[in-house]
């Protein structure tokens, strides 16, 4: 198996709303940034894999930098970005030419010296001639030459791609005299490991990847504690969390590994209930949280314990098992229950589970804290073995064994005078179990009938808790006279 080269990271920053999201989906050649005119809308930093010609290269999308007091939620989007700006090999720093050179872009040109990063410096929305005149005064920036550019209509991308290949090759002679410097240091009994803190090794081989990663999608209502879940999990401030609610507006995707297993976790706008979602950006936040759901393989539903159950809550648990997603039902904020009102929480709502959402009766419910960190060790092995039932493939023969044991137990109904009868039964698919019943009268099977013999199916092979799908499909019966009347005139 070949190892993988470890690709650059590109940070792309500058003041809010001079277009950096707009460049990041035109990187990655998608639209995975929301982009809208109101500024601020980027407040994470959120990376995906990009290409520009022959270069490839991690980039990341960040919030915009502002000179803020100490304590708001604009210092902490700028706390966010410095340490995007300290993880990334090179910058971009993007400025405005309609609103020229701004104080705020002096202080941060500093803030990259003092750094001492790679920088390229985009002077965006210079289109024409005037904008080419405009791009001149960020000189005074004392960075680098300045780049007439447009995110908009992707004008400079042939001189970004020069740019950027400079930059990777500088980085590439600064690795292979490092490595040269710490060859000649190392003795024979020291490990040739990389320090800590050393910069990336941009271009040199890596551990061989693991295997393709579980993804792992958490939605729930405003302030539920998604981002502040995600922080716990992978052991650092890696997204902005506080007491402002709505703060997650892109689905932000994360590569992690829990004892050894490559996991994807995926951050949501906070999901309010359809008639409360007016403004055009939080429509846009929802639906990007919605398309997160749709390629995520297990659902963690978090629910806050300190605020009571809401039909919101379980719309979100529908809506991600009618999607076919594994679910997970999360608590969070246990620790701020009071002990003897545990015990009715929960049974109440395991009780509104299996009564509003039979698609994943049995459903299984995780208690926590993400703030304190208590009862988050057992998130992840209930989620994984959540995500192998939904990926649960029984043999053929088991299948029409427990099918002819069901219809024993039970007989499909006579409509008409005419019983049902149930040939045999395969599982097509999974992600989620899929399964297929052969009859010759499909359409008279009773809906009650297909839910006794899904809640068989569960009983029998442990399947509670995720979408199960049965369909009937209609076999041709050869002892039929229709039938055997259209084959004589066949």
């Amino acid at each position: 198996m070949a190892r993988k080269k470890k690709l650059p990271s590109v940070a792309i920053v500058g003041r809010p709303n001079v277009g950096k999201s707009t460049l990041f989906n035109r990187l990655v050649g998608k639209r995975l940034a929301i982009v809208h005119d109101e500024p601020g809308v980027t407040r994470d930093f959120r990376e995906a894999k990009a290409k520009l010609g022959d270069l490839h290269f991690t980039v990341l999308d960040t919030a915009g930098l502002e000179d803020a007091e100490e304590g708001t939620l604009a210092a902490r989007m700028t706390e966010m970005t410095e340490r995007a700006i300290d993880q990334a090999d090179v910058v971009i720093f993007m400025t405005d030419a309609r609103t020229g050179l701004m104080p705020d872009d002096e202080h941060f040109a500093r803030l990259l010296r003092e750094r001492d990063k790679p920088a390229i410096l985009l002077v965006n929305k210079a289109e024409g001639n005037e904008g080419e005149a405009a791009a001149a005064e960020f000189w005074a920036l004392g960075l680098e030459e300045p780049v007439p550019f447009s995110a908009a209509h992707g004008l400079g991308m042939d001189a970004l791609h020069d740019a950027l290949e400079e930059k990777f090759l500088l980085l590439k002679e600064r690795h292979r005299a490092a490595k040269k410097k710490r060859k000649k240091k190392e003795k024979p009994e020291v490990s040739d490991e990389e320090p800590a803190g050393e910069a990336p090794q941009v271009g040199e081989d890596e551990e061989r990847e693991p295997v393709k990663p579980l993804q792992m999608v958490i939605v729930g209502r405003p302030n539920a504690g998604k981002s502040t879940l995600i922080n716990r999990l992978v052991g650092k401030e890696r997204l902005l969390t506080g007491p402002e609610a709505g703060i997650t507006r892109d689905a932000i995707g994360i590569d992690w590994t829990w004892h050894k297993r490559p996991v994807k976790l995926w951050d949501t706008a906070g999901m309010r209930k359809k008639a409360k979602v007016k403004e055009k950006l939080e429509k846009l936040s929802v639906g990007d949280a919605i398309r997160a759901a749709k390629y995520g393989e297990v659902a963690v539903v978090l629910l806050d314990a300190t605020e009571p159950l809401r039909k919101q809550d379980l719309a979100i648990a529908d809506l991600m098992a009618r999607e076919g997603r594994a679910v997970v039902i999360a608590i969070n904020k246990w620790d701020l229950v009071p002990p003897d009102q545990r015990a009715r929480y929960r049974k109440e709502l395991e009780r509104l589970v299996d009564e509003k959402l039979p698609q994943i009766i049995g459903a299984p419910v995780v208690t926590l804290s993400a703030r304190t960190g208590k009862g988050v060790d057992k998130l992840m092995p209930t989620v994984f073995a959540t995500w192998e039932k939904w990926n649960e493939r029984i043999p053929t023969a088991k299948l029409n064994r427990w099918l002819e044991e069901a219809v024993s137990r039970h007989p499909p109904p006579a409509p008409g005078g005419r019983r049902i009868k149930l040939r045999y039964i395969t599982q097509p698919k999974t992600r989620p179990p899929t399964f297929v019943v052969f009859t010759q009268r499909a359409d008279k099977v009773p809906a009650e009938y297909g839910r006794y013999l899904v809640k068989s199916l569960r009983d029998t092979f442990d399947l509670w808790g995720v979408p199960i799908r049965l369909k009937f499909k209609e076999v041709e019966n050869p002892y039929d006279s229709a039938d055997a009347g259209r084959r004589r005139r066949n």
